[in-house]
């Protein structure tokens, strides 16, 4: 009868380890730019309302009010869609785009962007190739990245987003010597990228359709 008790007591204590971790939110559940809201688990715990929620921090919101229709719009699109995940990886994009055209890697571009941006790069890869210059250019910091503008035309959705950053350039001539541009002071950089992609199609991927000055 004892053994029996204690079985009975083990059995209990698991399942409320269970219960403890496998009842609860992970927070992901939900995409990231829509309200966050709790909702009532299986025993139906009433949700408690801050009458006086914390007012947003508008300076470290990766969105601006301009886009956030847009991005209210691809979320109705695709509902998967995480605004966190989308800036972490333009960012991871900006920096490889960058790398791929001062190291003349056509390949890669072809992977980041559409094929007219791609084009531009190369015809820029070429000329330079032909003038017999290379560079030799750094990414120091990326100090800031905002989605600037949004927007879905059908099932087409394209994201605007600015990147404020610091980047060490020099041109070095065929024998290697510098022709313009310094490694020892970094250059303030405004560009604003557009990326684009058809939502709900196979391919996860955004892609670079559009570079401009901020």
């Amino acid at each position: 009868m004892l053994y029996i008790v204690l079985l009975a007591m083990v059995a209990g204590f698991l399942a409320l380890r269970l219960y403890s971790v496998l009842g609860k939110r992970t927070g992901h559940e939900q995409p990231i730019a829509r309200p966050v809201e709790e909702r009532a688990g299986a025993l139906s715990v009433p949700r408690v309302v801050d009458a006086k929620p914390e007012p947003r921090d508008e300076a470290t919101r990766p969105i601006e009010p301009k886009a956030e229709a847009g991005i209210r719009a691809i979320i109705a699109g695709e509902p998967g869609f995480d605004v966190a995940r989308f800036v972490e990886g333009a960012q991871s994009a900006y920096r490889m785009t960058l790398e791929a055209f001062w190291k003349g890697d056509r390949n890669v571009l072809n992977d980041l962007a559409v094929p007219s941006v791609r084009d531009a790069f190369v015809d820029a890869i070429d000329a330079r190739e032909g003038a017999g210059e290379t560079l030799d250019n750094r990414l120091v910091s990326i100090e800031r990245v905002r989605i600037i503008d949004a927007s879905v035309d059908g099932r087409e959705a394209r994201i605007a987003v600015r990147f404020d950053a610091d980047i060490a350039a020099v041109t070095r001539d065929a024998d290697g010597q510098v022709i313009a541009g310094s490694l020892t002071d970094a250059v303030e950089t405004h560009d604003v990228w557009t990326f684009a992609r058809t939502l709900k199609s196979a391919d996860p991927n955004w892609k670079l359709a559009d570079t401009d000055e901020a």
